[in-house]
């Protein structure tokens, strides 16, 4: 079943399409919150967590399930990614209104306040947050390679090859090099996409 119609399945309030939503996202929700946590720098407690997760559920449920059916799918994003992206805005907002409760102007021990800590954007966390795991995914997603197109991407990539030298060094027509990298691309978009990136 696609992402759309398991949506829409969710959305009839269907129980056994639910509890597979449930079954299927927790993990990846919790991933994402102690890894919002731990960029911001916070120390991080079960309870926390668990209140952030309960939270963001209940976000996708409340009003008839409101927030879950504004996911539309587009530009081949999938369900784990526009997931991702709802549980890191969610723990930023959880972050930031947690701050907003303590005075702005009380300072720590190394002078600085609040308020400061607020000036850093939370935009530049996630943007952090989404190149620490784009690489990370990267390098899974190479490892899932075969070992040919692994030195395909080592001289291309990494020893700086052009597809012209790479012909001659695997001694190739020009045709089949393009083929290859360009199955090769393929094969690394498609295993981001499974990995919940490219929303």
């Amino acid at each position: 079943m696609d992402d759309m119609k398991f949506v829409q399945s969710c959305l009839k309030g269907d129980k056994q399409s639910w509890s597979e939503f449930v079954s299927r996202y927790s993990r990846l929700i919790y991933n994402y919150i102690y890894s919002v946590l731990s960029v911001k720098g916070c120390s991080i407690f079960a309870e926390q967590v668990e209140d952030i997760f309960q939270e963001i559920f209940h976000s996708l449920i409340k009003d008839n399930y409101k927030k879950l059916s504004t996911f539309q799918g587009k530009n081949g994003c999938s369900l784990a990614s526009w997931l991702r992206q709802v549980t890191i805005n969610f723990t930023v907002d959880y972050l930031r209104k947690l701050k907003s409760v303590q005075s702005l102007d009380t300072q720590d021990e190394d002078g600085f306040s609040l308020g400061d800590t607020l000036k850093d954007s939370s935009a530049s966390a996630v943007d952090f947050l989404n190149d620490q795991d784009k690489r990370k995914t990267l390098q899974e997603c190479i490892s899932l390679l075969e070992s040919e197109e692994q030195y395909f991407l080592e001289l291309f990539l990494n020893q700086g090859l052009s597809l012209e030298e790479i012909k001659d060094y695997l001694k190739i027509n020009r045709g089949a090099v393009d083929m290859r990298k360009g199955r090769i691309f393929q094969k690394l978009q498609d295993c981001f996409k499974k990995k919940g990136f490219f929303c």
